[in-house]
């Protein structure tokens, strides 16, 4: 067991070669169209607004669509079955997700400069850790929209979950809700660095001469 652990801390302590460094490089650039481009994009059609009303989600704003005024009009429809109001100062994620995608675009570069492969593995986990945290909380801000609806609303309907991936039929709604350029991008970034740790675990296994921990 210590020859196991002696081993596997030597391999962590193992310098990154130049392959993944460049990968880390390349990561930390997919990070910039987060904050260009939506991270999710909703759509909402019914006979009465045949062109669709549409919300983007920024990591940083919401945007209506039809030159913003789509998100007035998505507040007054609200209104009706008692949701409050969609408002970019009720997203906390809006304050935070901007200074944590920051704060790993750093560490990347920092890693790509001076790391090692515990550092790599580090930027992967701290990043899968923040995608997964992302996507809960997301999912928990529109289930709390959809669930907390208020009890004098002048049409009663049952409390729903506005769709997170794909389609939806709300009354006489049809609501289509799927990632924006940005998510695909942080998506990438995840492929990006898993292949990074796979490229330096295949060479620092090449450079023992045996496979790393055995």
């Amino acid at each position: 067991m210590k020859r196991i652990f002696e081993r596997s801390n030597q391999f962590l302590e193992t310098p990154l070669d130049l392959g993944p460094r460049g990968l880390l490089v390349v990561a930390m650039l997919l990070l910039v169209p987060s904050y260009l481009f939506p991270l999710w994009n909703l759509t909402m059609f019914a006979p009465q607004y045949r062109d669709g009303l549409r919300m983007h989600i920024y990591s940083w704003k919401l945007e209506g669509g039809n030159a913003g005024h789509d998100i007035a009009e998505i507040n007054v429809l609200n209104h009706y079955i008692g949701m409050r109001d969609l408002s970019s100062a009720d997203f906390t994620e809006f304050k935070w997700i901007p200074f944590v995608v920051g704060i790993v675009g750093l560490l990347m570069l920092r890693t790509a400069v001076l790391g090692k492969m515990s550092h790599l593995v580090d930027n992967v986990v701290l990043y899968l850790y923040f995608g997964a945290f992302s996507l809960w909380s997301f999912g928990f801000k529109l289930w709390t929209y959809g669930h907390n609806l208020a009890p004098t609303a002048a049409v009663k309907i049952a409390p729903f979950m506005p769709p997170m991936f794909g389609y939806r039929k709300l009354a006489n709604f049809e609501i289509y809700s799927y990632p924006g350029p940005g998510s695909y991008a942080l998506g990438v970034v995840a492929v990006v660095l898993v292949a990074a740790m796979a490229l330096a675990w295949r060479e620092g296994g090449r450079a023992s001469g045996r496979t790393p921990g055995s």
